[in-house]
């Protein structure tokens, strides 16, 4: 059985296949899995970091091949598809570049004894990962996995298998598998599997959240968000700004876990801020084909998503929102779907309440601070947010006190984002981090070895049932 991948630009065209794995074949998988683990954690760390050093550099090669494919498969933009490839080889160099200091044993070696900390590999790990940005979200896994001495096995989206597989082929100690939810559920059971870490939406999550429980296997999880943008009244945008603020809800056509999707300006400025988002996103929003280098939205994923984000527009006209078209979808096939603002809504409207996952963005408006961070955090996800004010110091007082994981001033969604900033989610929106040391270490776990001064050569002993004195 296989699994085909059209253009969501154009679904009639097929860009490409990929075997299904059955249930049955899990075992055979990860068994092979688990003897590569055991050969390649015996190799010292300065080897292993070779090997993905040397990948990052054919990778990076490879990225303007790559990122066509991604657009097509994908209906990502080919410009953000090649920023993803190439920050994903950057990342992979980051981590070449750390792991030697996060990953080293730790010593101490005084006079309560000697006590090592080893960072251990897991072993097996199985990583499942999305479609929106795929490549990306599959290297946040494989590279500090890998460097580590785990093994992997990546499952990717069936909606975009092909460049994750072609990107998965340059790593070491990597198997790509392609199935539905049983063969996820077979993975995540087999007693062989240590870890497993996946990105994805929060029903998705819970499902696998749940059999790694049964089996007793760590998992990290980064789910959705529903990111409040909070712009404070002395907010000063550039044009620039405004042009950073559009792509940061629509890049990817809004599909993005961390992009900012619901906007909270002062009443007293809002007719200004609503004019001036116009302005921007009718000078920086161009939909269509993804692979053409001007366009920077393409269409969603599938035909079900377009239609469940015109549920959604349906359901706020029917809330009395006013829907307002900032860049004209081009007719056809393809899954394209008009960006669009909604103004008016209240907060129990579903555009507001539930994450939209697509192009379609309400603009809410306040009157007290207070107010505003209640109604930012009345949300089960806590995933990303922002907060943006001409006063560094008074932002991140207001973003002390927003519910998320990662909280950006004066930006949002991925200019926001930096290698040495731990990003993850709290409440619905998971647990665990990625990037930064965090990241790495969620790939170890601390093993030690201890040796108490009392019972070194010469040393005094203790009373057999003694408890330690420190």
């Amino acid at each position: 059985m296989w699994i085909e991948r059209e253009n969501p630009a154009a679904p009639a065209q097929i860009v490409g296949a990929v075997p299904v794995t059955e249930p049955s074949a899990v075992d055979t998988v990860v068994r092979r899995a688990h003897e590569q683990f055991l050969s390649w954690s015996r190799r010292p760390l300065a080897d292993r970091l070779t090997v993905l050093a040397e990948a990052a550099d054919t990778l990076a090669s490879r990225i303007p091949e790559l990122a066509l494919l991604l657009a097509r498969e994908s209906g990502k933009p080919v410009a953000d598809c090649r920023g993803e490839i190439g920050f994903a080889v950057t990342y992979l160099r980051w981590v070449c570049a750390n792991a030697p200091v996060v990953l080293a044993d730790s010593m101490l070696d005084d006079e309560l004894g000697r006590l090592v900390r080893r960072a251990a590999p897991f072993g097996v790990i199985v990583a499942i990962t999305p479609w929106n940005a795929p490549i990306i979200l599959s290297m946040l896994k494989l590279a500090p996995a890998l460097a580590a001495g785990n093994s992997v096995v990546l499952k990717p989206s069936p909606l975009a298998p092909l460049t994750v597989r072609a990107v998965a082929e340059v790593l070491p100690e990597t198997t790509v598998v392609h199935g539905g939810p049983d063969t996820v559920l077979a993975l995540i059971e087999h007693e062989s599997v240590r870890k497993v870490a996946f990105t994805g939406g929060e029903a998705a999550g819970r499902s696998i959240a749940a059999a790694a429980g049964r089996a007793l296997t760590p998992i990290l999880l980064e789910l959705g968000g529903n990111d409040p943008a909070i712009f404070l009244d002395d907010f000063a945008l550039t044009d620039a700004d405004y042009e950073r603020l559009v792509l940061a809800s629509f890049a990817t056509a809004g599909q993005v876990c961390m992009a900012a999707k619901r906007l909270y300006v002062p009443c007293g400025r809002y007719a200004e801020f609503v004019e001036s988002y116009r302005a921007a996103a009718a000078r920086i929003l161009i939909v269509g084909d993804p692979t053409a280098q001007e366009v920077t939205v393409g269409p969603v994923v599938t035909r079900g998503a377009a239609d469940r984000i015109a549920g959604l527009l349906a359901d706020a006209t029917r809330r009395g929102g006013l829907l307002i078209p900032l860049a004209p979808a081009p007719e056809g096939e393809g899954y394209f779907v008009t960006p669009t603002l909604v103004l008016g809504l209240p907060d129990d409207a579903d555009l507001v309440r539930l994450e939209q996952f697509g192009p379609a963005l309400p603009v809410l408006t306040y009157d007290t601070e207070d107010e505003v961070v209640g109604r930012a955090n009345h949300s089960e996800l806590g995933l990303g947010a922002s907060v943006w004010s001409a006063d560094e110091d008074r932002a991140f007082a207001i973003a002390a006190r927003v519910e998320a994981g990662f909280t950006f001033v004066n930006t949002h969604n991925r200019t926001g984002m930096s290698l040495r900033a731990p990003f993850g989610g709290i409440k619905g929106s998971g647990f665990g981090r990625e990037y930064a040391e965090e990241g790495l270490r969620e790939y170890v776990q601390t093993t030690v070895r201890h040796l108490p001064a009392a019972f070194r050569r010469g040393g005094a002993g203790s009373a057999a049932n003694a408890y330690p004195a420190g």
